[in-house]
């Protein structure tokens, strides 16, 4: 019967086989993964005296993780949600863990047990239609970097491609002949083509044409020629939104960023009477359920449901226009 590895050696077992090679999982989750057992080493070598190459299993048990999401919140003041996203890397673990350490079980169970925390979910922001127009109008188009710009949120608003998908894509990623769609690689390494229409062909033709036809090249580039930073990304379209809400009054009090874009493109086809179903997949969700969001934002439908209600209290009854006098005092 072979050994049953420690802790450490299970630890660097579950980032180097589970999730790079098994789970090829994508560099943002190893990051995030990394830097929660990062903290949580530091506050259990804290907590016990120890070195974290000296932790076993037994030591990481429900009690000092559940100290250890509180020390989250109370004293690096992080909100529900960050804590949930930690709690969610540990309960990776722990299941890799089962498998190989099965006389664990029963500590791993009470790990496994240990709840989300509600946290509150507002609306999503969405931009309207003056507003998109005001925004697309915001880029000196007489510049390259002005039409850059123009173009990627012109592409990002039609399409609600991610932050990262948008960034990554080169122009072989892009048929703009009969069929015009965009392909791209999101979430869980899944791909899926996204449909353009006849304004964002026009304005991606100009743009390639203008780039030089190379389907290894940068779809957006920066200006030296590489990949856009979501730092990058993010200042663009705040500096772009400072300058619609010149304009366009009703942006003042509206934060706008690359995932307000996002949550655009699904308010529009929604409102447009696109079903749910087919919204998660133009967005890539993984469940239809992600789309409840913005059914529950759309106002624009809730009010269409209250125009068919019956008011509280009233007769319920056939419509009975109004006399041709009152009609007409009434349009003066």
């Amino acid at each position: 019967m072979k050994d049953t590895p420690g802790f450490p050696t299970l630890l660097e077992t579950f980032f180097t086989s589970r999730l790079i090679a098994q789970r090829r999982a994508s560099p943002h989750t190893i990051a995030s993964y990394r830097d929660t057992f990062r903290l949580l080493l530091q506050f259990a070598e804290k907590r016990l005296a120890r070195a974290p190459s000296r932790l076993t299993m037994e030591d990481l048990n429900a009690p000092l993780l559940g100290a250890f999401l509180d020390h989250l919140e109370n004293t690096r003041a992080n909100g529900a949600r960050s804590r949930n996203l930690r709690l969610t890397a540990i309960r990776s673990f722990f299941r890799f863990a089962a498998l190989e350490m099965p006389q664990h079980s029963g500590l791993i169970q009470r790990v496994l047990a240990i709840p989300n925390k509600r946290q509150s979910r507002p609306l999503v922001g969405f931009l309207t239609r003056p507003e998109i127009d005001a925004l697309l109008a915001a880029p000196d188009r007489d510049t390259w970097l002005g039409r850059r710009d123009h173009t990627l949120l012109l592409t990002a608003i039609q399409t609600g491609l991610r932050l990262s998908e948008i960034t990554s894509i080169r122009q072989q990623d892009v048929s703009l002949t009969t069929g015009a769609h965009v392909r791209c690689e999101g979430k869980g390494r899944k791909e899926r083509c996204t449909p353009l229409t006849k304004s964002t062909v026009i304005v991606l033709t100009a743009w390639i044409r203008e780039q030089g036809a190379d389907g290894t090249r940068i779809l957006f580039p920066s200006a030296r020629g590489g990949r856009l930073s979501a730092d990058a990304v993010q200042h663009l379209v705040a500096k772009h939104a400072a300058v619609a809400r010149q304009t366009c009054h009703s942006l003042t009090d509206k934060r706008i960023s690359p995932h307000v874009l996002r949550h655009t493109t699904a308010m529009e086809l929604m409102q447009a009477g696109v079903d749910r179903t087919l919204i998660a997949l133009w967005l890539g969700h993984e469940s239809v359920e992600t789309t409840q969001i913005y059914l529950d934002a759309n106002l624009t439908i809730k009010e269409e449901a209250l125009s068919k209600t019956t008011p509280i209290n009233a007769i319920a009854g056939r419509y009975q226009p109004d006399d041709d006098l009152l009609a007409f005092l009434k349009g003066l």
